[in-house]
């Protein structure tokens, strides 16, 4: 009997990825199949004194572990994977100028992103829709963005909604996923009421609760990071803390942008409408330069199971490193 060896599937996400190898007879019997599972993990080091990102780390540098068991690091890289973007529109009144100013310096900022990048424009308001699909064509990324900055909405801002929609777009691309959020961080409760008072582009939709998110977000392995820019109207709609207000957020969480950041490892960048532009270009450059490790987990554990992931410094590196916050994921769903 003569075998021949090929290779029959490759997949590679910033969740996991699966390498298998089959060998089946010319006659077409007798297949077998070996599946091995790389968990991918993207990481980020912050310098707490400066705030700035530590680029210049090796994979000794790292330790991980999986539901507290340690894991060995097989693949190290840092701005090697493409990234699959989808930059998300908040549509409500208070992030519109901030929107406006991002337009004018949208495709300058673009240019920070490598040819092999690929970016998609979504707006959210009760729903999310897409304005222009994944592209490498930077100028068709900034026109969707300039039309996104003209756009409004008088429904409500369901967050969960709009940030599980991006994902589930995420989910279908092959390279390093991330959201890049901006909104003002003042959700609306997520409850039968509102979604019937303003959500009516949903029509019979369900609405999806955080936990669904968080869950859509592991599965996907996307990384949520924001430029967050507060008006005196958002600030204003955040210190209402009435027990009506309290009682519903605990009732239906409507998700939270540090949350949301935290548990993906990404990160939250304050500024102004002015800054919009130095910001995002600053956010690529540092997505860009995040640390992509992998392993294959130790331990065979039930599908669907979620499994907790903790990233820290080695003890050498954090004697030279000083005081760092490390960013990655809090785990995934096998």
């Amino acid at each position: 009997m003569i075998l021949r060896l090929g290779i029959l599937t490759f997949l590679l996400a910033c969740t996991a990825g699966r390498l298998a190898l089959a060998q089946s007879s010319s006659s077409g019997e007798n297949v077998f199949r070996v599946s091995v599972r790389l968990v991918i993990v993207d990481t980020q080091v912050i310098e707490k004194k400066t705030g700035q990102p530590l680029k210049s780390l090796k994979q000794e540098d790292f330790q991980i572990s999986e539901d507290g068991v340690p894991q060995q690091i097989s693949s190290f890289s840092q701005d090697r994977l493409p990234l699959s973007v989808v930059l998300l529109f908040d549509l409500t009144d208070s992030v519109r100028p901030v929107l406006k100013s991002l337009a004018e310096g949208a495709l300058e900022a673009l240019q920070h992103l490598k040819p092999e990048d690929e970016v998609a424009v979504m707006t959210y308001a009760a729903s999310a829709e897409v304005i222009q699909d994944f592209t490498r064509d930077r100028a068709l990324t900034a026109a969707a963005i300039e039309k996104a900055s003209k756009m409004k909405s008088p429904e409500a801002a369901f967050f969960n909604e709009g940030i599980y929609q991006a994902a589930s777009k995420l989910a279908k691309t092959q390279n390093r996923r991330v959201i890049i959020w901006m909104t003002d961080d003042v959700p609306n409760i997520p409850d039968a009421e509102t979604k019937a008072r303003y959500g009516r582009s949903m029509n019979d939709a369900t609405l999806h609760t955080k936990q669904e998110t968080l869950t859509e977000l592991f599965q996907s392995g996307t990384v949520v990071c924001s430029l967050l820019q507060q008006s005196d109207m958002s600030i204003s709609e955040a210190s209402n803390r009435s027990a009506t207000k309290v009682i519903g957020q605990m009732l239906h969480p409507p998700g939270e942008v540090y949350e949301y950041a935290k548990a993906t490892g990404g990160q939250v960048v304050e500024s102004s409408g002015k800054k919009m532009k130095e910001k995002l270009a600053g956010l690529i450059d540092d997505l860009r330069m995040r640390y992509s490790l992998g392993y294959k987990p130790s331990e065979q554990k039930p599908k669907g199971k979620f499994c907790a992931i903790k990233v820290k410094l080695a003890p050498e590196a954090v004697k030279s490193a000083g005081k760092v916050a490390v960013e990655a994921k809090q785990g995934y769903y096998r």
